[in-house]
């Protein structure tokens, strides 16, 4: 038998409300430690699982980077919004960003180490919003 919880399982799980963006990527790794900081701190091995629950969006891991603009800028070259999208129920961007949303992902397993996110020196958690109008975000 395990001794001071050692080997023990144990699952948290919140969700966090994230305030609308505007277009383009926008950094968001300490914003979600702080949001979950009574759970991680816990955790001396874990694993933790973020999904975005929003299909205009997308969450990824990337260089920690004052000039987000440029990735913004491939990813309109990749999927213009000039095309002749038959999906444009909610405006012209939409259809774009559910293509760049589809390419980048809507979920993150990143490892938790003694209480802290272990990423790379210049890795941090990027919410990218595909649209000009972002709506309400939230993240699991």
């Amino acid at each position: 038998m395990a001794s001071g919880g050692e080997g023990v399982t144990v699952w948290y799980q919140r969700e966090v409300a994230l305030k609308s963006r505007s277009r383009g990527c926008h950094y968001i790794t300490d914003e979600i430690h702080k949001a979950c900081a009574e759970e991680i701190n816990k955790i001396k091995v874990g694993v933790a699982n973020i999904h975005i629950k929003h299909t205009s969006a997308s969450i990824i891991l990337n260089e920690v980077s004052k000039e987000k603009k440029d990735m913004e800028m491939v990813l309109n070259k990749v999927v213009p919004e000039t095309l002749h999208y038959k999906h444009t129920l909610e405006g012209p961007d939409d259809m774009p960003a559910h293509a760049k949303a589809a390419m980048m992902g809507s979920s993150l397993s990143i490892p938790i180490t003694n209480g802290k996110f272990n990423l790379g020196t210049w890795q941090g958690v990027w919410l990218c919003e595909h649209r000009d109008c972002g709506g309400e975000l939230s993240l699991f």
